[in-house]
C-alpha cells in the first residue's frame, strides 16, 4: 500500500483515540475527579500514540513535517466535528465550514509544490 495512504488510515484512527481521550470524558467522566478523567484519558492515548507515531515515520519518507501537520489539523477537524456533534451533542456551527475552509487554503500552500 502507498505510504500517503497508510499515514492518513493511520493518522484518522489516532486522531479518534485521541478526540476520546481529549474531549470524551466531559461526557463519560463529568462527576467524576478531574485526576481520574486524566488517568483514563491517558490509557487512550497511549493507543493513540502507537499509531500516530508509525504514521509520522511512514509519512515522512513521502512529505516534508509541514506536510504531515497539515494533513493532521485537516483529520483533526474531520473528526473533531462529527465527534461533537454525535458524541459530545454540541450544535453544528457554520464555523467549522470556516475553519474547514480556512485548512482547506493550508493544504493548497503546503502542498502546491505536489500540485
Amino acid at each position: 500500500m502507498q505510504p500517503t495512504l497508510i499515514t492518513i488510515g493511520l493518522l484518522c484512527l489516532s486522531n479518534i483515540f485521541m478526540t476520546f481521550a481529549w474531549y470524551g470524558h466531559l461526557r463519560t467522566l463529568g462527576t467524576k475527579p478531574w485526576i481520574i478523567a486524566a488517568l483514563v484519558s491517558w490509557g487512550i492515548a497511549l493507543f493513540e500514540y502507537l499509531l500516530q507515531v508509525p504514521a509520522n515515520r511512514i509519512g515522512y519518507t513521502v512529505m516534508n513535517v509541514g506536510q504531515l501537520k497539515i494533513l493532521q489539523e485537516v483529520i483533526t477537524l474531520s473528526i473533531f466535528v462529527p465527534f461533537s456533534v454525535w458524541f459530545l451533542r454540541e450544535p453544528l456551527k457554520l464555523d467549522y465550514l470556516w475553519a474547514g475552509l480556512c485548512l482547506l487554503s493550508a493544504v493548497y500552500f503546503i502542498f502546491r509544490s505536489k500540485f
